[in-house]
């Protein structure tokens, strides 16, 4: 039986990744820290039995060692995500650890078979846009001066709006310390890999959704700050005008593709959009979370704040990805009711939403607009 590493196993993606190479016959190790706040109770009661659990660190040389041996794959899920201005935290993390992983499969000559990296959508940064008369345009951000005015669309020099255009994996700006971080994942795993003969993948998740994604992430997942919101019959706060497009991702779809690379050889050494290729604003996707709680009538806040660093727009090309023969099955839809379903399902939830708010806005990470 070929035996897989998870790094990140008791997470969210990971988790369910776990769940699936236990179910098509694969050995499954993971390697957890149960960093809080993610796991803030603990190792959560859906880790199952079956798998290998090892408490420990990514960037502890001694633990990768230990969790390395005897494996043919790896997923290397771990990683450090927030929206909090600790730089050094996010390469700590996600580079050093990636790096670490490559070093010691070098240095003990190990067989492995296939190291598929979690990068991320934020790679791309703000994307691709095309002007009036189709000329490409590779804006870098928007400044804090453009955002105080709360002038949220990318425009060309006659004050023309541009056009947002799904964006491939051939492109990479990323704007702040977890997409830069990201980046150096998929850089490593792909020149390490290809240099020293181990096939390796990077995986550029869009925006993932569905049950498990921790309730007590300052940052993460817009389907659980709607879900939190409407469950506790609140109003929840919709940032900027609302009318960012985004691409929602549903975790199966996602676990599909992670499984599909690690067994397809033609995905070695390349990156890969992981998306949901259908887009939403942001305010579309609360109203559908608003219609699965039955909580129409509770009206989003649209207040003119924004989080600085913020892309407007975030969509990502899965054609390459669609080639090998994978393809988005599941709709926002599905994933909203299958989160609403996993929090109706918890007994001691913290309502934390406004704690969440008060320390970005202290951290000065949530501006609001000058008038």
């Amino acid at each position: 039986m070929e035996k897989v590493l998870v790094t990140g196993g008791a997470g969210f993606i990971g988790s369910h990744t776990v769940d699936r190479l236990l179910k098509i016959g694969y050995d499954v190790r993971i390697l957890d820290n149960l960093q809080k706040p993610v796991h803030l109770k603990g190792k959560p009661d859906y880790i199952p039995k079956e798998a290998e659990f090892i408490l420990g660190d990514v960037r502890d040389r001694e633990t990768i060692e230990k969790a390395l041996e005897g494996i043919d794959y790896v997923f290397h899920l771990a990683a450090y995500q927030d929206y909090l201005p600790d730089f050094s935290t996010f390469f700590h993390v996600n580079s050093v650890s990636t790096a670490l992983i490559y070093e010691i499969a070098v240095a003990k000559n190990l067989p492995i078979k296939k190291i598929v990296v979690a990068s991320s959508q934020f790679v791309n940064g703000e994307g691709i846009y095309k002007d009036l008369n189709g000329n490409l345009i590779y804006p870098k951000r928007r400044s804090n001066e453009q955002l105080e005015k709360g002038k949220w669309d990318f425009t060309d020099g006659n004050g023309n709006p541009l056009e947002y255009i799904w964006t491939p994996e051939t492109y990479a700006c990323p704007p702040n310390q977890y997409a830069i971080s990201k980046y150096s994942q998929e850089l490593m795993a792909l020149n390490f890999g290809e240099r020293y003969n181990i096939p390796s993948v990077a995986m550029r998740y869009s925006i993932v959704q569905g049950s498990r994604q921790s309730f007590y992430n300052m940052y993460s997942g817009a389907c659980r700050i709607f879900s939190l919101a409407y469950f506790f019959d609140k109003a929840p706060t919709i940032y900027e005008d609302g009318m960012m497009m985004r691409d929602f991702v549903n975790v199966h779809d996602v676990v599909d593709a992670n499984i599909l690379v690690m067994q397809d050889k033609r995905a070695d050494y390349n990156a890969y959009n992981v998306g949901g290729g259908k887009p939403y604003t942001v305010k579309s996707f609360s109203e559908i979370v608003a219609k699965e709680f039955g909580k129409e009538h509770i009206i989003a806040n649209i207040t003119g704040e924004y989080r600085f660093g913020d892309t407007r727009n975030a969509c990502s090309d899965i054609s390459k990805l669609k080639a090998l023969g994978w393809s988005p099955l599941r709709t926002a839809e599905d994933s909203v009711k299958e989160y609403a379903d996993y929090l109706r399902a918890q007994t001691n939830i913290q309502d934390i939403l406004d704690y969440a708010q008060k320390t970005m806005k202290q951290l000065n990470v949530v501006r609001t607009i000058n008038n």
